[in-house]
């Protein structure tokens, strides 16, 4: 089974070039975040209709490539760890390579045939949460990454990028 430091340099070598990779070694080393990692720029971008009402805005965060590269390494390597300790829910599609929007439809679909067909019940609860990750405090999913195995320095770091960045509105 591959350690931590395998997988992190697994996800590092191919993404990050030399520069950055260092970035990201003192990064994690000193448990802190660099500057140009900490801070975004928000656009607010017009969904549709009336120009002056808020709700039809949505925040768009600009962050410098460094720090979207260190991002895309971070997903993939609590991806990875999830997905080695079989931590995820065999049903969850989203945010997973090789799941998409229409193999949850298919698997919803042949759910309600298999259930057609041997005339069974089958109960659906479709519930749509508006503003869902602005109402979770950010300390929950920190404690649930914890929970699962991830490297300390990872959630450090994601503790860091997620609660002492500024942002600033253009």
């Amino acid at each position: 089974m591959r350690t931590h430091s395998d997988l992190f340099s697994a996800c590092f070598l191919h993404l990050l070039t030399p520069i950055n990779f260092r970035s990201y070694q003192y990064s994690l080393s000193t448990l802190t975040l660099v500057f140009l990692l900490s801070s975004s720029i928000v656009v607010p971008i017009h969904k549709g209709g009336d120009c002056s009402v808020v709700k039809n805005y949505r925040p768009v965060s600009l962050t410098s490539v460094v720090c979207k590269q260190m991002e895309h390494v971070i997903a993939g390597y609590t991806r990875q760890v999830w997905e080695d300790r079989v931590w995820l829910y065999e049903g969850q599609h989203g945010f997973r390579p090789g799941y998409l929007c229409e193999s949850q439809i298919i698997t919803v679909c042949q759910d309600i045939s298999d259930s057609l067909v041997e005339s069974t019940r089958l109960d659906a609860i479709i519930i749509g949460f508006s503003k869902a990750f602005d109402l979770v405090p950010c300390d929950r999913p920190l404690k649930k990454i914890v929970a699962s195995g991830v490297d300390s320095r990872v959630i450090v770091w994601i503790r860091e990028f997620l609660i002492d960045c500024s942002q600033r509105v253009k």
